[in-house]
């Protein structure tokens, strides 16, 4: 009760917070490169957006980052995550759910950081397997990059986020070509995070959600989670998801009925980027570590692919 209650009064006090006062403008155009934080390394979302976010886009990563700082709500939120975050996406997707490559994964560190990177087909695939790791002791809490639309320009947004994710869904990346250089900073904020320890970041290394007939074939790999990847530094572990689907009351239906397609989650050990860590950060380096992250995941794809060819059962 009186973390909830501290919770409630923090949020309260970060919504009314006044928003600090931006530099004055120059008579030049606007200045789209990100703005450096604090510690000069990496872009501010909030300072590089000053004059493209809007008042309720700057409000809702005020939000979110408020539940990021250590202490009750960041606490509070991490326990919602591993119970009600986790329970019922498993109890709707038992029936359907296989689970293969499990051991493969390296011992959880609860002060250390981990990258999840799949292969995206289905608007659920981060929610299932996070679901299943956290399940098996996974301790940190839990990030996914995503598309700004709706969570961070609708006043529904923020809710949407805590109800569906305890706060999973930052931070923000858009789609808008005028405003490319903001993800640069959400990118950066995200491999700080990582390096900061005691967080699992989930991401698509191909970008954006695959709509083609073959769930074998991989789009191309987008080099933004290869400079997350460069920068954060830590244990990247790769999984190929196949068999959900992304209309929500019908997968939860097939979930609790048995009468669809089997889930397949198969994870694979940490993927080695020999050189591609200590090789000086840039577009063609972040694009190989990306491209070696759907390579590990197609490989992966193809295990499935056999699994499910021979109909072998899954080892839990």
């Amino acid at each position: 009760m009186r973390a909830g209650a501290e919770l409630i009064l923090h949020l309260a006090a970060v919504l009314h917070a006044p928003a600090s006062r931006p530099p004055p403008p120059t008579a030049n155009a606007v200045d789209a490169r990100p703005r450096r934080g604090r510690d000069g390394d990496s872009p501010d979302l909030l300072q590089s957006g000053e004059a493209s976010l809007t008042p309720l886009e700057r409000l809702q990563v005020k939000l979110v980052r408020a539940t990021l700082r250590p202490g009750p709500l960041d606490q509070t939120i991490r326990v919602c995550q591993k119970t009600l975050g986790q329970w019922w996406i498993r109890a709707v997707t038992a029936r359907l759910r296989h689970v293969y490559g499990i051991g493969r994964l390296p011992p959880w560190d609860p002060a250390g950081s981990m990258i999840l990177v799949a292969n995206h087909r289905s608007l659920f695939d981060l929610y299932v397997t996070t679901a299943e790791l956290v399940s098996r002791g996974l301790p940190q809490r839990i990030l996914f990059p995503v598309r700004s639309n709706f969570f961070y320009d609708h006043p529904l947004g923020p809710a949407v986020n805590g109800v569906a994710s305890f706060f999973a869904m930052y931070p923000p990346i858009f789609r808008d070509r005028k405003r490319a250089a903001l993800n640069l900073a959400s990118l950066d904020e995200l491999a700080s995070l990582l390096r900061r320890g005691g967080f699992f970041v989930g991401i698509h290394p191909e970008g954006t959600r695959n709509k083609g007939d073959d769930p074998y074939r991989l789009l191309p790999a987008q080099s933004g989670v290869g400079r997350v990847i460069h920068k954060a530094q830590v244990p990247v572990i790769p999984v190929f998801v196949n068999g959900l689907g992304n209309q929500f009351a019908r997968q939860l239906r097939a979930g609790l009925t048995g009468d669809g397609d089997r889930i397949h989650l198969v994870f694979g050990g940490p993927i080695g980027f020999g050189e591609l860590l200590t090789a000086p950060g840039g577009p063609r380096t972040y694009k190989r570590i990306a491209e070696r992250c759907v390579e590990a995941i197609g490989d992966l794809a193809q295990e499935e692919k056999a699994i499910r060819a021979a109909g072998i059962g899954a080892s839990r």
